[in-house]
């Protein structure tokens, strides 16, 4: 199998195009945007001149299929609201020239494969956690965006051709940027994932009393925003002895109503995620979580109200395919590869419910990712897709 390192750039950089922000590499595509869709009807068209056979699910997971069993290579072609031109698309552009260099070979079946909203505009990796059945098409489309938009209008736009049976595939490799600053900063060329971080993701709102900004006394107020800095203030405090250096906890998105200057706000939605590679650690975080939102809440006179848990486990990587990976590592970058956890969530995550799984990263740039800064040297880009090609090409057998 001999990997055409220029035609797997060329895609790369044409990929980006669709969504560009102006800023650099950055693109912004979120799942079932016009950018988006324009995307995957391109790439589309990319997997047929492969010889692969299109199908798209009713979530728009896009699909190029080979011939009966197959591995299955892929990732997401959606982005963040403000995202960079490698995360998730690498993987996706990684895995059709894997797929074409092995059928021009005459090597092993390979499809390819985009999820939908892997980043979450509606959940967490939301087409994928839907075609492995870990969240019901039902469940899933009464989830709303920020914008108040449901999962069920926003997919209209999806022309499905049907649904897709993953028995066909007999494991899936994901090929993705760090995301982190760990192989930049050792010099290294290639990360070979160990396992993927759990992750907890739910809503939290606290009601107050929404009332005048200058005529009511700071010992009457009923702020919903003091209420959410408060929690803030304690939540590092009260995770101390069950957390790890490793854990991490993020309030990324808050919502105030009604979100004028001249407003004691009476109305405060955030988001409360947590991830963490051990699943009782998890649930344990979850019950600091639910008490101190409760006991603030009561301190303030307010109501405190929970949102939809999402969620998935850790998981470990295969060790078959985690072995072709760290073989085919030794071979491409020798001593300048490691093994590393997954501190961010990946599709990966909800195909290992229906068959073995493997990931590897190539460096992220100053450890930017998610930010339209992201970047990664075409020559780490090209070696990762080597690295890939190799271990698919061991494990014909």
């Amino acid at each position: 199998m001999k990997v055409d390192a220029a035609r797997f750039l060329a895609d790369l950089h044409k990929l980006m195009e669709f969504g560009a922000s102006g800023f650099g590499k950055g693109v912004v595509r979120p799942a079932y945007s016009a950018a988006d869709m324009a995307a995957r009807d391109w790439l589309a068209k990319r997997m047929r001149e492969a010889g692969l056979r299109v199908e798209v699910d009713p979530m728009g997971n896009l699909f190029g299929l080979a011939g009966g069993p197959s591995l299955l290579l892929g990732s997401h072609s959606d982005s963040q609201p403000e995202g960079g031109w490698l995360d998730g698309a690498l993987g996706v552009i990684a895995a059709l020239e894997v797929a074409r260099a092995s059928s021009e070979a005459g090597g092993p079946a390979v499809s390819v494969v985009s999820f939908q909203d892997e980043e979450g505009r509606f959940g967490v990796t939301t087409g994928s956690a839907v075609w492995s059945g870990h969240l019901d098409q039902d469940a899933a489309d009464v989830l709303c965006d920020h914008a108040g938009i449901p999962l069920a209008q926003a997919r209209s736009v999806v022309a499905a051709s049907g649904t897709v049976d993953p028995a066909q595939f007999t494991g899936f490799i994901e090929m993705h940027i760090e995301q982190g600053p760990v192989l930049d900063q050792s010099g290294e060329r290639i990360g070979v994932v160990s396992d993927i971080v759990g992750i907890r993701d739910m809503n939290i709102t606290f009601e107050g009393q929404q009332n005048h900004a200058g005529t009511t006394p700071m010992g009457l107020r009923r702020d919903a925003f003091q209420a959410v800095s408060s929690f803030n203030q304690v939540l590092a405090e009260r995770f101390a002895n069950v957390v790890t250096p490793a854990t991490v906890w993020t309030i990324g998105h808050l919502s105030l109503h009604p979100n004028a200057s001249s407003i004691v706000p009476g109305k405060a939605v955030f988001s409360m995620q947590w991830r963490d590679g051990d699943a009782d650690r998890l649930g344990r975080m979850e019950a600091i979580i639910r008490g101190l939102a409760q006991e603030v809440a009561d301190a303030l006179g307010m109501r405190v109200t929970f949102g939809q848990m999402l969620g998935l486990e850790p998981v470990a990587m295969d060790m078959r395919l985690r072995r072709a990976l760290e073989v085919s590592a030794e071979k491409v970058a020798p001593a300048q590869w490691r093994v590393m956890p997954s501190g961010a969530l990946h599709d990966a995550t909800n195909v290992s419910r229906l068959m073995p799984v493997a990931m590897l990263f190539v460096p992220s740039i100053g450890g930017i990712s998610h930010a339209f800064e992201e970047d990664t040297s075409e020559d780490d880009l090209v070696a990762g897709l080597h690295v890939l090609a190799k271990a698919v090409a061991a494990l014909k057998g």
